[in-house]
Formats: structure tokens, sequence, C-alpha cells
């Protein structure tokens, strides 16, 4: 009966001490004390004189959550909770927040716009130098006949219309690709391959980190979150190439083994110059992000170094194949 008196005395003074919420949130209170404490107070409780009667008293270790009420054990459960939540404020756990962007994102008003005000500049722009040299050359040839300074309008407004389809394909091809990599990749690697790269060399920028290891990190990232974009144009030219060989193959008049022949031949060689020329955007663009981010300011830098590089790198390749080794990509 003492054990039980100290009890007692402990709750009069204290309540909150022996209540279940506080003996579980302080770890004090566990299955294995409970049946300890147990014992000593039945211990405490046989005389000393009469022990040589009952005998010493004896307690097994169970489970002592399987005879506790239920209010208590759902008790416990918040408080281990609540215990659990606050001791992980202590430490940095990083998330991976993934952020999808609409699946037709290409069709909104500012990205269309953007998309066929490039394009029409694109081909349209070109048509303004031969008008130029023809004003230049009015005053040596006079007589000549308006006709043959009339240019054909038609054919540039059929080229920007496909570079418009091209260029939305490509965006909607990357967002199903997104989707995707979300499904069947792992979370850490789609946040990887769908990071923001310009915030990401920003925040890199803030870390006091040496130039090399800057420009490395920078380019990786940007590796990783141009990667999805590359394969979609790799994706939507050699399905172009496909079409066309097909149609090709349809159309024509011969039809034995040896046109089929040439026509797959060219087809694998119209692969891997998209393959190659897709490679040297990926590789060039992640290089240039990372010397212009260094250079630069981090996000402004990196854009304008992924853009350059993208546009830069096949560019390069193919004339180096050309004057090197005789390749025509």
């Amino acid at each position: 009966m003492a054990g039980i008196a100290i009890l007692l005395d402990l709750y009069q003074k204290k309540p909150s001490f022996c209540s279940p919420q506080s003996f579980h949130s302080s770890g004090l209170f566990s299955a294995s004390a409970a049946a300890a404490s147990a014992a000593a107070t039945v211990a405490a409780g046989t005389p000393f004189a009469s022990r040589f009667l009952f005998g010493y008293p004896k307690v097994s270790h169970c489970d002592a959550g399987a005879v506790l009420p239920e209010h208590y054990i759902s008790n416990t459960q918040r408080s281990s909770e609540d215990f659990f939540k606050n001791d992980a404020l202590k430490y940095s756990v990083k998330e991976y927040k993934i952020e999808l962007k609409p699946l037709f994102s290409a069709f909104e008003l500012r990205p269309f716009a953007l998309t066929t005000l490039r394009s029409f500049l694109l081909f349209y722009l070109p048509l303004l130098e031969p008008s130029l040299n023809i004003e230049e050359d009015e005053e040596d040839f006079p007589h000549d006949s308006t006709e043959e300074r009339r240019v054909d309008l038609v054919v540039p407004l059929k080229k920007s219309v496909k570079q418009i389809i091209h260029e939305t394909t490509v965006v909607t091809t990357r967002r199903i690709l997104e989707r995707l990599a979300v499904i069947y990749v792992s979370q850490r690697m789609a946040w990887k391959l769908l990071k923001d790269v310009p915030k990401s060399a920003v925040r890199k920028s803030q870390r006091g980190m040496p130039a090399t290891v800057y420009l490395f990190r920078v380019s990786r990232t940007t590796f990783r979150g141009h990667l999805l974009g590359v394969a979609a144009a790799w994706i939507v030219q050699t399905g172009i190439e496909i079409y066309r060989c097909f149609s090709r193959i349809t159309n024509s008049d011969e039809s034995d083994e040896a046109n089929v022949t040439v026509r797959a031949k060219l087809l694998g060689k119209k692969i891997s110059g998209i393959t190659i020329r897709c490679g040297a955007s990926l590789i060039f663009a992640s290089i240039g992000a990372g010397i212009c981010a260094t250079l630069f300011r981090p996000s402004v830098g990196q854009w304008i170094g992924c853009a350059a590089g993208d546009l830069a790198g096949p560019i390069i390749v193919s004339v180096c194949l050309e004057n090197v080794f005789h390749v025509d990509l």
C-alpha cells in the first residue's frame, strides 16, 4: 500500500504528472515501466513477514496497451503524433513539390501569341532583303517590269503556319512526357526533370559556391530540366520523317523492294541526323546556361545561355560534321 500512497500523494500535488498524456509525451511511461511499477506496488503491498506464505508476486511482461481503455489509446496516439510533428520541426526535410503546367498550355493567349509572332518573323523578315536590293538597283535598270519584283507571300504564310503547328505540338508532347514522368519515375527524379531552372540558378547563387562548382551545377540542372523538351522535339521530328517516308512510298509509282530499301536507308539517315542535332542542342544548352549564369545575372543568364546553346548547338555540329567528316545531316 505504500506505493499506492506515494502515487496518490504525487497526484494531489501535481495532477498533470500522473495523467496518461504527460507520461506518454515525456517518454517516462511505457509497457515495461508499467509492468515494473505494478510489480513494485504489489511487492510493497505484501508485508515482509507474510512473504514466506504468499511468496514473491509474479508479474507477466505482456502488452500493457492491450488492457488499456480505448480512450487512453486514442489519447496516447494523438500525443505521439503531436510529439513527432513537433520534433520534425527541428530537422530540415526537403519536400519535392511538383507543379504540372496545363496540358494545352501552348494554346494559351501569351505563349500562342509569342509563337505566332516568332514564326511570322522567321519567314517574313528574309523577304525584306531582296526588296531593299531591288530598290538600290532601280537606278541601273529603270525599265524592269514590276512583275519581276513581286514577292510571293503565300509560301511564307504556309511555312509560318507549319512552324506554329510544329512548336505547339512539341510543347504539348512535352506536357504529356511530364505527366508520364510523374507517374512512372520516382518523385525525386520527376521533381528534378520538372524543376524551374532559372529559379534554381538563383537559389544556387545564394549559397556562396565557387565559380566552377556553380557553373557545373547550373549546367547539370539545365541538362535535366531541358531533357524533356529535347525528347519531345525528337519525337515530333522523328514522327514527321516517318510519316513523310511512308507517304512517299505509298504515293510513288515504283513499289518494288529497291525503292523501299532506299527510302528506309534515307529515313535511318534522317533519324540519325535528328538524334545528333537534338543531342548537340541539349549539351550546348546546358554548357551555355552554366557559362552565362556565371557571367551575368543567374536567372537571365541561364535563360539566355540555354536559348543560345539550343540554337547554336545543332548548327555547330552540322558544320563540323560536313567539313571534317564530310557527313551531310
